[in-house]
């Protein structure tokens, strides 16, 4: 079967700049061009950009599968330690994002028990919020 890159495409379920992206960025090797015709991609391109796609919906980066694929499944010590360093960002990004949630969470509460017309209160307080911490500074 030929996979050309409109084949590729289709079959690993990517748009054609896609492949070009990866190709440009060096996660995706570019086949030689023939003399007449069209490249033509091996059949393991599939399962490289699937890889890729899979890693990207794990939360890693481009830069991050980059590092990934060069160590290539003969360095599992590695692979896993970039996991686990992973793994600890999510988690921090997680407990910043709860924190945010509920001092959100807090604003508007404070904002329903207001009754003012005339001012909004969850705009006074992220105001005087911005005000003090320039105090700060």
């Amino acid at each position: 079967m030929k996979l050309t890159i409109g084949n590729l495409a289709k079959q690993a379920e990517v748009t054609v700049e896609t492949i070009r992206y990866y190709q440009r960025i060096g996660l995706l090797d570019e086949p030689e061009k023939p003399d007449s015709g069209y490249r033509c991609y091996p059949l393991d391109s599939i399962a490289r950009i699937r890889f890729i796609k899979r890693a990207q919906q794990s939360g890693f980066t481009l830069k991050e599968i980059s590092e990934l694929i060069a160590l290539n499944s003969g360095h599992c010590d590695d692979v896993r330690k970039i996991a686990e360093q992973k793994l600890v960002r999510i988690n921090q990004q997680i407990s910043a994002l709860i924190m945010l949630r509920n001092e959100l969470d807090q604003l508007v509460k404070g904002c329903q028990r207001g009754v003012s017309t005339n001012r909004c209160s969850l705009i006074d307080t992220l105001a005087s919020a911005e005000s003090d911490s320039k105090a700060g500074e």
